[in-house]
């Protein structure tokens, strides 16, 4: 018998990068004398909720669910535009955050992407 486990919703999740995102800013600036830090902390935090609520979005559209099939393409299609636009927030980061400060940025991009694997305790146990 295949017991289900309840499901997470990504907008949960992006909710919980969001804070964690706005939490390690605030105590990045308290903690690093920068003038920056707390712009680059929070670029960091967008740049893994912007591209991870791209992909929720596109996932949960009425389109990605329609067959197995479309449902296995939308998700590969929408991790390629997740990672796309990942890569071009790190790009552009040096032109839109002025000055940037590389590890703000970097501890707070690292922090948000963390909380994928505490999401993963949220499902709970499975009931006999």
């Amino acid at each position: 018998m295949r017991v289900r486990k309840p499901q997470v919703s990504p907008w949960r999740v992006i909710a919980a990068q969001v804070v964690v995102g706005c939490l390690s800013a605030a105590l990045l600036g308290l903690f690093l004398d920068h003038p920056q830090v707390i712009g680059s902390a929070l670029y960091g935090a967008a740049t893994a909720v912007v591209p991870a609520a791209l992909m929720a979005r596109g996932m949960t559209s009425s389109l990605s669910s329609m067959s197995p099939g479309s449902g296995a393409v939308s998700f590969v299609l929408w991790e390629f535009v997740k990672i796309a636009v990942t890569v071009l927030m790190l790009m552009l980061a040096p032109k839109i955050v002025q000055p940037l400060y590389w590890p703000a940025l970097l501890v707070s991009l690292v922090l948000c992407l963390q909380v994928y694997w505490v999401a993963l305790s949220w499902r709970g146990r499975a009931k006999a």
